[in-house]
């Protein structure tokens, strides 16, 4: 069952989402080589509770940390340590917060210093595909309208797309129905109605599509250690198309 939201349900909703854009841009700054993961996850968490809000990821599904912080070819779920970033890096933070009982959920891909070339158009052609597939939204609008234009935009680059991790609905919980893959056919999935209030999130390979998961059981990678990108928005779908709540 895909819920529409309330009005309050979703003033609460821009809330949460506020809280999430406004703690990636306070640490924004701080990407730089010699922080480590552990440092970016206490920044991040330390400024969600000032918002009054709590870290929807911390303990969802015994997960240990408010962010799950992925450097190079780590996917998504990498757990914050004292690994230190490195120039040439590329690192996605996925940050969410919940805010009176609604979550607002966001990732962004950052580069650490100068990255080469490949990996600077890997977060440009990765960016590019989450508004592509945002581009699809509106009232009437199917789901597969939304993996179909993502998967357009990262064939065109020749970049692998995950396909075993999706986008999602948001609400009271951080998953919530429909699924959002990042590949489909136009026309196809269910059926997206103003009100709903869903997560698109390409993760994009410079390699292969395809993954595994590490021994820790959450961080995964990709299967031929090729850097990967991850680009998520929370949106409120309208009647003529859509509300980015989790701007930066």
């Amino acid at each position: 069952m895909i819920s529409i939201k309330s009005d309050r349900e979703i003033e609460l909703l821009r809330i949460a989402g506020k809280i999430v854009g406004d703690t990636h841009k306070y640490i924004k700054p701080y990407i730089k080589p010699g922080i480590t993961t552990m440092e970016l996850d206490q920044l991040a968490e330390t400024y969600i509770r000032k918002c009054g809000a709590t870290p929807s990821f911390k303990g969802l599904y015994g997960f240990p940390n408010a962010c799950c912080i992925s450097v190079n070819e780590e996917v998504v779920h990498g757990i914050p340590s004292n690994r230190k970033l490195k120039e040439g890096d590329i690192v996605s933070i996925d940050i969410g917060a919940c805010y009176k009982g609604y979550h607002g959920d966001s990732a962004w891909s950052y580069p650490v210093g100068k990255v080469s070339q490949e990996n600077e158009e890997l977060l440009k052609h990765t960016e590019e595909a989450l508004f592509e597939g945002l581009s699809a939204i509106h009232d009437g609008a199917r789901v597969g309208d939304i993996g179909y234009m993502v998967s357009k935009c990262a064939n065109k680059y020749h970049l692998g797309v995950v396909k075993e991790l999706v986008g999602h609905g948001v609400g009271s919980e951080v998953h919530e129905m429909p699924d959002v893959p990042n590949y489909g056919k136009p026309n196809t999935g269910p059926l997206l109605k103003k009100g709903m209030v869903i997560a698109v999130e390409p993760m994009l390979n410079l390699g292969t599509a395809d993954i595994y998961e590490l021994d820790d059981e959450w961080t995964i990678v990709t299967a031929d250690l090729k850097p990967s990108a991850h680009f998520e928005h929370t949106v409120l779908v309208t009647e003529d198309g859509y509300e980015i709540l989790t701007k930066r």
